[in-house]
C-alpha cells in the first residue's frame, strides 16, 4: 500500500507498515503510537493533505464603525480574500453563495454585512428596523453562531435562537425585539410563516436571509426547503421587504447552480479559498479479522482508537452512524481508559440528539474549554461547529458521501495547526473497497447535490385549497402571470408578479361560492366564508346533520364508508356534515 513518504520511527514500531515520525509531525507521532505492534497491519493507507497559505484583503469602507471595532478587537485585523469578496457582494444586494473549505471563516462573510446593516439601521432609528434570519440544519450550529455573535459584543445587536429548545416565555421577546433570529427550516415552516402576522415587525425589516450548510438540503428534503424559502420570499414581499440571500457550504460541487435551484434566484458563487489551512494526516484503517472469520466492528475499533488518543492528551471527536453507536463508542472508550487513567475516563462523553438542551450546551462548552478530551458524537456535530482546539477525528464507518467525510474530517485543525483523521472501515463491502482503493476517496470530487424544486410528489400535497376564512386574490388581465392565484392572508399560493400581493395593482379580491360538495344534494349552504362584497361575518344559522347511509345519500364519501368521527375508512358512516336536514336549524 502507498505510504506517501512515511518511514520507520523510533517509537517502538517493529513490524507492519513502515511509518515515518519526524520531530515536528505531531499527527504522525500520534498515528504511530496507536498503530504500533500487531495493530500496524490494520493501517492500510496514509494520505498527507498539504497546508495552504493565506491570502489577505482589506476591510471594506462601508462597514459600520462599531462592527469594524469589534472585529479588530477580536484579533481580525484583515479579512481573507474570499471573505472580502462575499462581503462586497452581499452589501451590494447580490445573492451570493460562499463555497470554500472547512474552517475557512465563511461565517464572517455573512456576519459582517448582517451586523453592519443592523447597526446602521439602529443608528438611523425609525419604526422599520433592519433584521436578519439565519437558517441552519441543526440546533448545535445555530447555538454556535449565536455564541460567535455574542463574543463580538457589537453594541445595538440583539440576537437570539428560535427553535425547539427556546422556552415559550422567550419566544415572544424574540418575535418583538430580536434583530438577528437563528432558527431552522422546520421552525420557519411550522411557526414563523403560519404566524407571520405576529412576526410582521421582523418581516417588514428583513434585509438578509442566511442559509448555512446549504449542501444538506438535497433530494426530497431539499425540495421541501426550496418550497419553504419561496414561501418566505412571498410572505416577506407582502410586508414590503426583498431580502438578500447569502448561502454557505464547504462541500458542494456546483454551488451557484444548487443555490439558484434552492432559492429560485440568480446567485453569485465565491469559490476561491483565501484562508490558511494546516496540514492533515488522513489514515484509512481496517479492523482485524478474528479466528472465527468475523471482522471486528467499527464501533469497537473506534472506541479503542479514541481511548488511545485521549490517553496521549489528544482532544478527539469520534463520529458514529447512530445514537446507539455513539453511546456504545463512548462507553467502550471509558472502559479502556479506566484501567489506565480514571481522570481521563471521566473526560470522555457522548453527544447526540435526545439530550436535554442544557446538557448539550454543557458538552459544547466543555469541548471548547478542553475539559472534554474525547467525544463520541453523531452527525449532530458534523456541520460547521467551531472547536478550535480539536486535534483528531475518528470516523466509525463510511459516512455515506465524500461531502460528509470531509465535513467530519474538517472538525479538527481549525486553529491552523496540523490535524489527524482516521476512517475506520465497517464490516461492509463498500467500506472494504474504499480503504483498499484510496483513489476513490482522495482522487475524486464531492458528489453532486441534487435538488428538484418542481418535484410533483412534493408540490402536489402542498397545493391544497385555501382555508375557508382566507380571502383570495384573482389576477386580472393586466397580471403578468394570470394563470396563478395567491391567498392574501396565508400566502399559500402566489403569482410571481409583484401585483399578486394583497392590495397590489392589477388584482381584485374575490370569494368562492359557498356550495355543498355533496354530489347527491348540492345546494346553497350557509357558511362562514366572506361574501363577495367583503363582509366576513359568519352566518348565524346552522343546519342539523342527520344520519347518512349509502342508500339515502349519493355522497361519494358515504359510499366509501367515510365517517368524520372515525379514523377507519371501513367503519360504517355515522353523520354526514354535507347532508341537509329536513327541518331548519335553531339559531344559537
Amino acid at each position: 500500500m502507498q505510504r506517501n513518504g512515511f518511514e520507520p520511527a523510533a517509537t517502538g514500531v517493529t513490524s507492519g507498515p513502515r511509518i515515518t515520525v519526524t520531530a515536528v509531525s505531531t499527527p504522525a507521532q500520534h498515528l504511530a503510537r496507536i498503530a504500533h505492534g500487531s495493530r500496524a497491519e490494520r493501517l492500510l493507507h496514509v494520505e498527507h493533505v498539504p497546508a495552504r497559505p493565506a491570502r489577505l484583503a482589506q476591510w471594506p469602507d462601508g462597514l459600520a464603525p462599531p462592527v469594524l471595532a469589534a472585529l479588530l478587537g477580536a484579533g481580525m485585523e484583515r479579512p481573507w480574500s474570499h471573505q472580502r469578496e462575499a462581503i462586497d457582494l452581499a452589501m451590494a444586494g447580490q445573492h451570493v453563495v460562499l463555497a470554500t473549505g472547512t474552517a475557512s471563516g465563511k461565517s464572517l462573510g455573512y456576519l459582517a454585512p448582517v451586523l453592519s446593516t443592523v447597526v446602521d439601521g439602529a443608528a438611523r432609528g425609525g419604526l422599520r428596523r433592519p433584521t436578519a434570519l439565519y437558517l441552519s440544519p441543526t440546533k448545535a450550529l445555530a447555538a454556535d453562531q449565536l455564541a460567535r455573535i455574542e463574543s463580538l459584543a457589537v453594541p445595538g445587536v440583539r440576537a437570539a435562537t428560535y427553535d425547539g429548545d427556546t422556552p415559550p416565555d422567550e419566544r415572544r421577546w424574540v418575535r418583538e425585539h430580536a434583530d438577528v433570529v437563528l432558527t431552522n427550516p422546520d421552525l420557519l415552516h411550522h411557526s414563523l410563516l403560519p404566524g407571520h402576522d405576529r412576526w410582521s415587525g421582523f418581516l417588514r425589516g428583513l434585509e438578509y436571509v442566511v442559509v448555512d450548510e446549504c449542501h444538506v438540503y438535497r433530494g426530497v428534503f431539499g425540495a421541501h426547503v426550496a418550497a419553504v424559502l419561496r414561501r418566505l420570499r412571498r410572505v416577506a414581499g407582502r410586508y414590503g421587504s426583498t431580502p438578500t440571500v447569502v448561502l454557505a457550504s464547504a462541500t458542494v460541487s456546483d454551488p451557484a447552480g444548487h443555490a439558484s435551484r434552492l432559492t429560485g434566484l440568480p446567485v453569485r458563487a465565491v469559490t476561491t479559498d483565501g484562508s490558511p489551512r494546516g496540514a492533515m494526516t488522513f489514515a484509512l484503517w481496517e479492523p482485524a479479522t478474528g479466528e472465527d472469520g468475523e471482522r471486528r466492528s467499527a464501533t469497537t475499533e473506534a472506541a479503542e482508537l479514541l481511548a488511545g488518543l485521549v490517553d496521549q492528551g489528544v482532544q478527539t471527536v469520534a463520529f458514529a452512524r447512530s445514537r446507539a453507536g455513539a453511546e456504545a463508542l463512548a462507553t467502550g472508550a471509558r472502559r479502556r481508559l479506566e484501567a489506565l487513567d480514571p481522570e481521563a475516563a471521566a473526560a470522555v462523553a457522548a453527544y447526540r440528539g435526545g439530550y436535554l438542551p442544557q446538557d448539550r450546551r454543557e458538552l459544547e462548552r466543555g469541548l471548547r474549554a478542553g475539559t472534554v478530551r474525547g467525544l463520541a458524537a453523531t452527525t449532530a456535530l458534523e456541520l460547521g461547529i467551531d472547536v478550535s482546539g480539536l486535534d483528531a477525528v475518528v470516523m466509525a464507518g463510511w459516512p455515506g458521501r465524500r461531502a460528509s467525510l470531509w465535513q467530519q474530517a474538517g472538525r479538527a485543525g481549525r486553529s491552523g495547526g496540523e490535524s489527524l483523521a482516521v476512517l475506520v472501515a465497517a464490516d461492509d463491502p463498500l467500506d472494504a473497497y474504499l480503504v483498499r482503493h484510496p483513489e476513490a476517496i482522495f482522487g475524486a470530487p464531492v458528489e453532486s447535490t441534487v435538488v428538484d424544486p418542481e418535484n410533483p410528489h412534493v408540490l402536489a400535497p402542498t397545493s391544497r385549497p385555501r382555508p375557508p376564512s382566507c380571502p383570495s386574490v384573482r389576477p386580472t388581465s393586466s397580471c403578468s402571470d394570470p394563470g396563478r392565484a395567491v391567498c392574501s392572508t396565508c400566502s399559500s399560493r402566489a403569482a410571481s408578479c409583484g401585483g399578486a400581493r394583497r392590495g397590489g395593482s392589477g388584482h381584485e379580491r374575490t370569494a368562492p361560492p359557498s356550495t355543498s360538495r355533496c354530489a347527491g344534494r348540492a345546494t346553497s349552504w350557509p357558511s362562514s366564508r366572506p361574501a363577495p362584497g367583503g363582509s366576513s361575518a359568519p352566518s348565524t344559522r346552522r343546519r342539523r346533520m342527520r344520519r347518512c347511509t349509502p342508500a339515502r345519500c349519493t355522497c361519494t364519501r358515504a359510499r366509501r364508508g367515510w365517517s368524520p368521527t372515525s379514523t377507519s375508512r371501513r367503519a360504517p358512516p355515522t353523520w354526514c356534515a354535507e347532508t341537509r336536514a329536513g327541518r331548519p336549524w335553531r339559531s344559537r
